[in-house]
């Protein structure tokens, strides 16, 4: 075999067993399909009356500007949920059998990786449908939701390579919250609730330099098919993608060393 059909094969046999884990495991499926339902139920039901505010002028409506923060926030917390898998399978020891047969060790990440987008696409169906039965209104063209739902997945390489840098330092179900709640932090430090240019204050300060707000705003710009900072989110993307993916393959030298 090649080196690249073996590096291959451990790929898609760890991503293979993540996902049978994940799919035959209604204790994994349902957090994972319920904690975004709670967001969209939440806020564009219980504050549907904030488009009332002068200044709010997006034209799909308060329920696809929720929609499109839903989407964000459950495809990159899916991978937030491979670093707690991550970091179960070091505390039973599976984790540092599987680095010992592994012949390339970068096979261990990006099989955890595709799991978690496996896992975020399945979401992302979810949580469409539930939107378009609560009546979301589309108004980009088909190639701006295709870019939508592309920017949604990709977002989840960042929360995946986020949570497995510190599964792999931490190699502990205790780092869980390392994971989540930075990244809780950046989400709600975005605009969430309104658009940007009705924040005030510091929080508009800090929303203007936050990745997740151009994000957001980019989303919510394809979805509308209207201009909006699209090449600032597939920036993000990029260099996040470059920056994280640095974090969590020392993460993986770290894990080799010990």
């Amino acid at each position: 075999m090649t080196g690249f059909a073996v590096w291959w094969g451990g790929v898609s046999g760890i991503a293979a067993r993540q996902s049978r884990a994940f799919f035959t495991n209604p204790a994994l499926i349902i957090p994972g399909l319920l904690f975004p339902m709670l967001f969209f139920a939440a806020f564009a039901g219980g504050l549907s009356d904030l488009t009332r505010i002068p200044g709010f002028d997006y034209a799909p409506g308060y329920t696809s500007f929720q929609y499109v923060f839903v989407l964000f926030q459950s495809s990159m917390f899916g991978g937030i949920f491979i670093g707690f898998a991550v970091a179960r399978d070091f505390e039973n020891g599976f984790a540092r059998r599987l680095m010992l047969g592994a012949p390339h060790r970068s096979a261990i990440l990006f099989g955890y990786a595709l799991s978690a987008m496996i896992r975020a696409a399945f979401t992302i169906i979810f949580v469409t449908v539930i939107a378009l039965v609560a009546g979301i209104d589309i108004m980009g063209s088909p190639a701006e939701v295709v870019l939508l739902y592309l920017l949604a997945l990709l977002s989840n390489i960042l929360g995946s390579l986020w949570a497995l840098g510190i599964a792999f330092r931490f190699q502990s179900l205790s780092a869980t919250p390392f994971m989540q709640i930075p990244l809780f932090i950046l989400l709600f430090l975005a605009p969430v609730y309104v658009p940007l240019q009705l924040l005030g204050g510091w929080i508009r300060h800090v929303a203007d330099v936050n990745p997740a707000t151009f994000l957001l705003e980019g989303g919510r710009a394809l979805l509308a098919g209207s201009a909006g900072p699209v090449l600032a989110a597939w920036l993000v993307i990029i260099i996040g993608g470059i920056v994280l993916g640095i974090w969590s393959l020392s993460g993986l030298r770290a894990a080799e060393t010990r």
